[in-house]
């Protein structure tokens, strides 16, 4: 039998829950159709802690993190659940470029100091800021818990949502006549005028058949927790640096931490090219040793050998812009590009529009683009 929605939704990882939530919140029936049981670790939507800021150099992503920081409120107050906690960010480092970065969120209306090294360290004992230049400070920054969020977003989409975990698609086409798309599943075959692909580094196994997509760039990356040399640890904040050597973010990493105040740390760029099914788990042994020295000379209020690592997937685009777009019967959710778990709620409701026949908020995220 083939069983009828107004929407089907692929994956069910932060971008695929937040549309889940945004549809079924509109009152459209949906189907949401996750490989992989809940909780897995698969992809790049697991764990406990991603960041949240607004430091962007590009106004776009600062205007839209702004929307984006609204809805995470949102489904604070619909699902009863602390889900971001504000710590401030902190960038710094020359190719972080804080003077830019302060100039542009100030342009856009988002409150920021520029500091003397000497002064951020005061702030921040445990942080290294010599011979960094600058550093920027914004307040609206912070930790997001992914697991929990897709888990109350799920919850939430449950009164118009059909979530099956450990449903891999087989297949998926459009109808015989193109206006609609039929989803194939071991257990079962779903229909629904629209399909909303939003499957990370799988995407293109699951769609590259039925639409161009641009060359995706699938890595594994690391992190790594380290554990706070003082007991109570000292608050920290989010925070970025990049010189021509190091490329690092670090944050407060929460459960997946596994000791009080571990800090997560890991490298934006470096992973080594993967695919969504042939990865081998395996921390490379160069990354671990980049992220040691790092924490030895940038970070003094952090033990230096890490507690434990882990390995997830990115999914980039040439240029790290999203592609949000609809071709056909087919809304492409990809790719986050190391940086889209912030803009998750926000994601929902972008694909909900494109699945009812509305346009992204900016062209530069169509298929077009990313194509020239």
């Amino acid at each position: 039998m083939t069983e009828t929605a107004d929407l089907i939704i692929v994956g069910a990882g932060l971008a695929g829950s937040a549309a889940a939530w945004a549809a079924a919140a509109r009152g459209l029936s949906v189907v949401v159709l996750e490989a992989f049981p809940a909780g897995h670790r698969r992809g790049s939507s697991h764990g406990s802690a991603r960041i949240f800021r607004r430091a962007y150099p590009d106004p776009l992503y600062v205007r839209l993190t702004g929307q984006a920081g609204e809805l995470w409120r949102r489904l604070e107050a619909e699902s009863g659940e602390s889900l971001l906690h504000l710590t401030g960010g902190v960038d710094f480092g020359p190719l972080r470029n804080p003077e830019r970065l302060h100039a542009v969120l100030r342009s856009c209306g988002v409150p920021a100091e520029l500091l003397k090294p000497a002064e951020a360290a005061q702030r921040w004992p445990g942080i290294s800021f010599d011979g960094g230049g600058p550093v920027m400070f914004h307040a609206d920054a912070g930790v997001l818990d992914p697991e929990s969020a897709m888990a109350a977003m799920l919850r939430l989409a449950a009164v118009g949502a059909d979530v099956r975990m450990g449903t891999p698609v087989t297949r998926l086409a459009p109808t015989p006549g193109g206006d609609g798309a039929i989803v194939h599943t071991d257990s079962g075959t779903f229909t629904a005028p629209v399909a909303v692909v939003a499957a990370g580094a799988w995407i293109a196994p699951i769609v590259g058949d039925l639409v161009r997509l641009p060359p995706l760039a699938v890595t594994q990356q690391q992190v790594f927790h380290f554990a706070p040399r003082d007991l109570p640890p000292q608050p920290w904040p989010i925070f970025i640096y990049r010189d021509d050597i190091d490329d690092f973010y670090g944050l407060p990493g929460g459960r997946s931490g596994e000791v009080p105040g571990a800090i997560k740390l890991g490298e934006h760029r470096g992973g080594a090219v993967a695919t969504a099914d042939g990865r081998d788990f395996n921390v490379d042994p160069g990354a671990r040793q980049r992220t040691t020295a790092f924490a030895r000379k940038r970070l003094p209020g952090l033990n230096s050998s890490p507690v434990n690592e882990v390995t997830c997937l990115y999914t980039s685009t040439a240029n790290e812009d999203f592609i949000l777009d609809r071709e056909g019967p087919f809304v492409i959710a990809s790719a986050c590009s190391g940086h889209g778990a912030k803009f998750a709620p926000l994601l929902g409701e972008i694909l909900t529009d494109l699945a009812t026949g509305r346009a992204a908020p900016d062209p530069r995220f169509a298929l077009a683009a990313h194509l020239t």
